[in-house]
């Protein structure tokens, strides 16, 4: 309710404005400085988008002919990681730490099994609770 009250004054102001003296007037001009305000918001918001947008870019990875392939991860403790990563005709078997990656194993990329070639293994998978809860049982009946 007050906004409607407010608004047609100062619309109208620009117009009492420049029919008064500018030099005795106490009003200021307000649609040049309405004007001016909102071409420095324009300008700053598009000086923002350009950073981002030039962030975005540098930050891009630069791998070029995508060389550099993470075949797959695991973590062997709370901060630790063995992870297979594909260098060209390569695998490299790396041990990550925090603060320290050493290569564990190098191989050939077609000595390295693939899924079609892979040998046989367990054919229950991790995400099947029931069949690791039984091997659970199992190993401890099996220790005591």
């Amino acid at each position: 309710m007050k906004y409607s009250l407010i608004l047609p004054l100062v619309l109208a102001a620009p117009a009492v404005a420049s029919t008064a003296d500018p030099a005795t007037s106490p009003l200021p001009d307000l649609a040049g400085s309405l004007g001016q305000m909102l071409f420095g918001l324009v300008i700053v918001i598009a000086l923002l988008l350009a950073c981002l947008w030039l962030i975005k870019r540098l930050a891009a990875p630069r791998n070029a002919a995508g060389t550099v392939k993470v075949l797959g991860a695991t973590a062997v403790g709370p901060r630790e990681r063995v992870v297979l990563v594909e260098v060209g005709p390569r695998v490299l078997v790396l041990g990550v730490a925090p603060g320290n990656v050493r290569t564990l194993h190098v191989m050939d990329a077609s000595d390295f099994p693939t899924s079609g070639n892979a040998p046989e293994t367990v054919t229950t998978s991790t995400n099947d609770f029931s069949g690791w809860l039984k091997k659970s049982l199992e190993r401890r009946h099996d220790a005591s």
